[in-house]
């Protein structure tokens, strides 16, 4: 895709673009795919709020239509980058060039005074949490097939991400409406790359994106110890969202003050993780189901150095084996500043908890870094 389906000549646009990011290195904008902010705003009726359709800690995100009718999702970022212009542009160009089935494609950028504002793909069936949390509202079901497929799908974009990709990208903040899906329910991610454009002291964890701290590894966020394991841990929270259909935002799980994650462990060592299954999803196979759980409760072990790499969760998900649930230690949990572990854990001859605080730390307090 290019700027030209706006229909405007190529001096004009040329014209436009130099205005917007005067002093850039030609050959950098013409590998970027840049628009002017004046394009966008059309596309998005002035950003007008009917054509919202997220918000998240980088950002808001608006439905936006190209001249020649291509549906984009436009997101404008809400923090200053800290790079420059053409460092901005760089990093933009090397996100762009990302492919795979199940991350979102990163069109173009605009870059306007200090405005940055980036054009994605629109995917159809919108983000998973809206989907899986709210289907009497979106008319949509997702019976087993279709949630072990998002599962498995979501697995293989981390591990591009983790193992294949070089440099590698550590996404940081995978929750459910970080996930979109697409005509076909095929899952993709979205929002990777974007930590690396913003200051150290500005982090997109906040209490008020609804599901972030629910993901919360709690070494990345007590101790800033920031891995792929970190991804390891939410994508084994999703899991369970996905399975339960239920928030793991929600500290009031099991009739208590709980995370999900925490009631999910009390009903796998009672031997009722079955319980934990969302009514909506109808008929199941049961063994699948458990296993998955199971893989979850893997993927949230405390000890970071425990989980699987993400290569290692789509053999455990995809394939036919038997999961060693003798290997299996507890996860621990992240919640209002204060992380915690049901025991300890023995690895590699070092023992590991996670203690409850002592001194309460506020999540906007926490520095991912």
């Amino acid at each position: 895709m290019s700027c030209g389906c706006f229909g405007r000549s190529a001096t004009n646009r040329k014209r436009s673009t130099a205005q917007a990011t005067d002093g850039i290195d030609e050959q950098l904008l013409r590998r970027v795919n840049h628009f002017s902010y004046n394009q966008l705003s059309s596309a998005t009726d002035d950003f007008h709020s009917s054509n919202k359709i997220g918000r998240g800690g980088f950002g808001t995100v608006y439905k936006g239509a190209l001249k020649d009718g291509t549906e984009v999702a436009v997101k404008t970022l809400a923090a200053q980058s800290k790079q420059g212009v053409s460092e901005f542009l760089t990093e933009i160009n090397t996100i762009s060039n990302v492919k795979h089935p199940n991350l979102v494609e990163l069109i173009g950028c605009c870059v306007h005074g200090t405005n940055r504002i980036l054009v994605y793909e629109y995917v159809e069936n919108k983000s998973l949490d809206k989907v899986l949390l709210d289907q009497r509202s979106t008319n949509i079901k997702l019976d087993w097939s279709k949630r072990s497929a998002i599962c498995i799908g979501i697995a293989r974009g981390l591990a591009f991400l983790h193992e294949e990709l070089v440099p590698h990208i550590v996404h940081r903040d995978i929750k459910s409406s970080n996930i979109l899906l697409d005509e076909d329910f095929n899952p993709k991610i979205g929002d990777f790359g974007l930590a690396k454009l913003f200051p150290d002291n500005i982090t997109h964890i906040s209490t008020k994106i609804a599901g972030t701290t629910g993901y919360l590894a709690p070494e990345y966020a007590l101790g800033g110890q920031l891995t792929m394991k970190a991804d390891v841990y939410s994508f084994g929270v999703l899991v369970l969202e996905i399975i339960s259909g239920r928030s793991s935002s929600k500290a009031n799980w099991g009739g208590m003050e709980k995370l999900l994650l925490e009631w999910a462990w009390e009903l796998y060592e009672e031997c009722k993780l079955i319980e934990l299954v969302d009514p909506e999803l109808g008929e199941f196979p049961e063994e699948e189901v458990l296993k998955y759980m199971k893989v979850a409760f893997f993927c949230t072990q405390a000890a970071a150095n425990r989980r699987p790499l993400m290569s290692q969760v789509i053999e455990m998900l995809a394939r036919n084996i038997r999961i060693n649930e003798k290997v299996l230690t507890a996860p621990g949990f992240f919640q209002d500043g204060e992380a915690s572990s049901k025991k300890s854990i023995q690895s590699s001859g070092e023992s590991t908890s996670y203690q409850m605080s002592s001194v309460p730390v506020t999540i906007t307090q926490v520095t991912p870094r």
